[in-house]
């Protein structure tokens, strides 16, 4: 009977030990907007197309990660190849969103440095571009990259968009703690 306890409380042991060195699984990152549907089309208001200039749309996230210091959003349309490169259209970067945000109210004002810290830019200058693509065209997807990041990026922007988004990029590198993305699609009406 003494071999018998000794050896459930081995097995018991063993157990606990093991199921100590698990990993504690943290729910991904989760970016979410009440204006569209993920993977629907995006309303006019937040497009070009739009009579009244487009405006950018309230963006929502959930589970960060710990150790969040700042985010970087990325807006783009992945359909389109820019000047035969890997490049695609650069519709807005955001970048030092304060680490303990959780939305960026709709109807983020242009300007290059913003409250809070935030900086900005697109190909169109330093403010949300909605999506535009030619209504000629199929649907274009437009992907809402949220990144956490274990630091600042307290950085102005370069001399392009594109330049900028570089520098953004490369700084990111490393730091990276977490990733979340929504899609819409969009061309304009016929």
């Amino acid at each position: 009977m003494k071999q018998l306890t000794l050896v459930f409380a081995l097995i018991i042991g063993i157990a606990s030990i093991t199921l100590a060195q698990q990993p504690v699984r943290v729910p991904p990152m989760r970016l979410t907007t009440q204006a569209f549907a993920d993977g629907t089309v995006i309303p006019l208001k937040y497009t070009q197309a739009s009579p009244d200039g487009a405006v950018s749309p309230e963006l929502t996230w959930t589970n960060v990660p710990p150790g969040t210091q700042s985010f970087v959003l990325w807006m783009h349309d992945v359909d389109l190849a820019l000047n035969k490169t890997s490049e695609d259209n650069l519709h807005w970067l955001v970048w030092n969103i304060p680490g303990e945000d959780t939305t960026l109210p709709e109807k983020i004002p242009a300007g290059a440095h913003l409250p809070g810290g935030l900086y900005q830019i697109s190909y169109a200058g330093p403010a949300y571009r909605g999506p535009g693509a030619p209504a000629t065209g199929p649907l274009h997807h437009y992907v809402f990259e949220l990144f956490a990041l274990d630091i600042k990026i307290d950085q102005m922007a370069g001399s392009t968009a594109l330049n900028t988004k570089t520098n953004i990029f490369t700084l990111m590198q490393a730091h990276i703690l977490g990733k979340a993305a929504y899609v819409g699609l969009f061309h304009r009406p016929q």
